[in-house]
């Protein structure tokens, strides 16, 4: 379980095929800490430790991961949002995350507003219905608020963010470009309402 609060922007270090896909990340989290078989939300992937070294930790990426989210598109160099699992007692800053992606968004825009910047990202339509306005959603692990939620020409649903500078400077959304995919988890809760309103339908 995760809160959204990102605390480090690693990196990839090296990708190698080892049966499954092998990641290398490098991190400034204390891996002395950090137990093999330790969970830990890549991008909002929730991955498991299977090695470690002084300033880095490797995990195992299945096909099915590389097709379900962005992952396929990480290169050596490329900067990974990283979060530890929530221990009992320490404070939800974010929402209820639980690192497992439901789907792949697409950047249309990236738009400076003042110090901060608004993106725009396409949803698929499978996960449009759990987007709301003034709701929660993950992007890429970092927990974040539903500013606008519209639907195009083309019946396309669209929504937007706003990334202040803090979490610009505290996450790999300072980088975001125009087509970039993004890791989507929607929120827990949203899921379960709908889920009610479905059967309330059919009653």
């Amino acid at each position: 379980m995760f809160t959204g609060i990102i605390t480090d922007v690693g990196s990839v270090r090296s990708i190698t095929q080892k049966g499954d896909t092998r990641i290398v990340l490098t991190t400034a989290f204390d891996t002395e800490t950090i137990d093999i078989g330790a969970s830990i939300a890549c991008s909002g992937v929730c991955l498991t430790v299977v090695d470690k070294g002084g300033d880095w930790f490797a995990v195992d990426a299945s096909g099915e991961t590389l097709s379900c989210t962005n992952l396929g598109t990480w290169n050596e160099g490329s900067k990974v949002n990283l979060e530890r699992a929530l221990r009992i007692g320490e404070e939800l800053g974010g929402h209820i995350v639980t690192g497992h992606v439901d789907g792949i968004g697409e950047v249309l825009s990236v738009t400076p507003q003042g110090e901060s910047i608004i993106i725009r990202f396409y949803v698929p339509q499978n996960l449009a219905k759990y987007i709301a306005e003034k709701g929660s959603v993950t992007i890429n692990g970092v927990s974040l608020t539903v500013n606008e939620v519209i639907d195009d020409d083309q019946k396309r649903t669209i929504f937007a963010i706003n990334i202040i500078p803090h979490t610009q400077e505290k996450t790999t959304f300072s980088g975001t470009k125009v087509g970039d995919k993004v890791n989507l988890e929607i929120d827990v809760l949203a899921r379960y309402v709908a889920r009610m309103n479905e059967f309330n339908q059919e009653d």
